[in-house]
């Protein structure tokens, strides 16, 4: 398409379902840059990271769950276009959630759907996913003619709610709008990579999180498996680029948009192994590169049992306490077995080109975390942890409790190195007015080094002493 910037755009009015989240900001931010006369967040949450952004570029936040009809209609009334990125279960404990996935991923879509219908709403972009086609088998430089994967044999529920919704928006093109008489609802479906970019809030910062308590200890799959992956900027492009795409007033047209009732991939075109991407982020960050591989097979037994454990903890998948799972089966055959797509069809009919480059958009995203780390509290690994907090309630246990249970076999290791009670309780004494004076020290310093986390930094050498203290005073240099 040769159109100009902002065709589509200027003086309309766009609603973004989702629109608190990474890339459903950035979209709400540029379509606000590109002249849209009102841009409408739509949001399950009150406030994100993005909220005062948005709230600066003028950018209207509506509360509202797309499980329910009443929300949606409230939020869409009015509007001239909708970007449908809300969803649910694309990783971690989300994806053991089946009712609620379902809920918000097919229900929603079918309310969008009604709405834009009975509010007489012209143009769907539905934001969509690789696994609709995909589903752990290998696909080399695949495109938009694969069948969709069967529906029975998703490995997630994500992928099989993503795939029944995107085939509702698809078929929905060309449907008659009952507020305009001759007028029809156009629909296309963007299915991009994994995504990244600074700020973004699912993939890289769990994995970021595990490298730094040491538990990032081995690659999946083999060295030549490469998947796609898109910066949020080129997401963002191709979102805008496919609404135009929707326009029925384009010349040369005949009054059928070039993107009507499509689906495209869209990505970044540079297809790599994830843990050769992760590579330059995790050494940016001074944390640990995995150097042992774990086969697909052994991945996806280790993820069944880890599935089943937090199944069996289902009533509690929404506690702060319950960390996300390590790893799923579906997550294992993301990073395990290569699937990537060409975003040839994207460039010939919507005219996508990626503007940032891989090397550009990692280079963004290693700046964002590097000063993100700068202002977040620094620590050891869970090893480390283990060791001052196991170290510590043993060594009171010895000195302390009555000779009951555990604790004769731990008093008696205490005398093998100690030879005395006496020896044994000073030890504790100093071991715990070490820790209190660090702690104290930590947290002077921390006054005046890193004040936002001087709290954080009193409790955490108070735990771990030195091995805390040491983080805090390479800060301080």
């Amino acid at each position: 398409m040769h159109l100009s910037e902002n065709e589509g755009i200027e003086d309309n009015v766009f609603v973004v379902t989702g629109g608190l989240g990474f890339v459903g900001a950035a979209l709400c931010k540029e379509l606000a840059r590109r002249g849209a006369r009102e841009v409408r967040s739509f949001d399950l949450r009150l406030a994100s990271p993005w909220s005062r952004d948005l709230q600066d570029h003028g950018v209207r936040c509506i509360r509202g769950d797309v499980a329910r009809k009443a929300d949606v209609d409230r939020s869409l009334r009015g509007a001239d276009c909708v970007f449908h990125l809300a969803s649910y279960g694309m990783s971690g404990k989300e994806m053991l959630q089946f009712g609620r996935v379902d809920e918000v991923n097919i229900n929603g879509t079918c309310h969008v759907l009604e709405a834009c219908i009975e509010l007489g709403i012209r143009r769907l972009i539905y934001v969509s996913t690789y696994n609709v086609v995909y589903g752990g088998k290998e696909i080399v430089n695949g495109n938009e003619s694969l069948p969709y994967f069967p529906l029975d044999d998703h490995v997630d529920h994500y992928g099989r709610s993503k795939s029944i919704a995107e085939q509702l928006v698809l078929k929905s093109n060309g449907r008659p709008l009952k507020k305009k008489k001759g007028k029809h609802l156009y629909t296309c479906a963007i299915r991009p990579a994994a995504i990244y970019g600074p700020g973004e809030d699912r993939h890289l910062p769990r994995i970021v999180s595990l490298a730094k308590l040491g538990l990032l200890v081995f690659k999946v799959g083999e060295p030549t498996v490469k998947t796609d992956w898109i910066y949020v900027d080129n997401l963002v492009l191709a979102l805008i680029l496919a609404s135009m795409g929707l326009l029925d007033d384009i010349p040369g047209t005949k009054g059928q948009p070039v993107a009507a009732g499509q689906p495209y991939f869209v990505s970044d075109g540079s297809p790599i192994n994830t843990f050769e991407f992760l590579q330059p982020i995790l050494r940016s960050l001074d944390y640990d590169v995995p150097k042992a591989s774990l086969s697909v097979p052994h991945a996806l037994s280790l993820g069944k049992v880890i599935g089943v454990v937090y199944t069996i903890l289902y009533p509690w998948l929404n506690r702060w306490w319950l960390p996300q799972p390590f790893i799923l089966p579906a997550e294992v055959y993301k990073v395990g077995v290569t699937h990537y797509f060409s975003p040839l069809k994207a460039r010939e009919e919507l005219g996508y080109v990626p503007m940032v480059s891989p090397h550009q958009g990692v280079a963004s995203t290693i700046a964002y975390l590097q000063e993100r780390k700068r202002k977040s509290l620094e620590g050891p690994t869970i090893y480390v942890w283990l060791f001052c907090i196991i170290g510590l309630a043993s060594l009171f246990a010895a000195a302390c409790l009555p000779e009951v249970g555990p604790v004769r076999y731990l008093r008696a290791l205490s005398l093998f190195f100690f030879r005395s009670m006496w020896v044994v309780r000073l030890v504790l004494a100093a071991a715990v007015a070490a820790h209190v004076g660090e702690a104290i020290y930590a947290w002077r310093l921390a006054k005046r080094v890193d004040p936002a986390n001087a709290r954080g930094w009193f409790w955490q050498t108070f735990a771990l002493g030195i091995f805390s203290l040491r983080f805090l005073l390479k800060r301080a240099e």
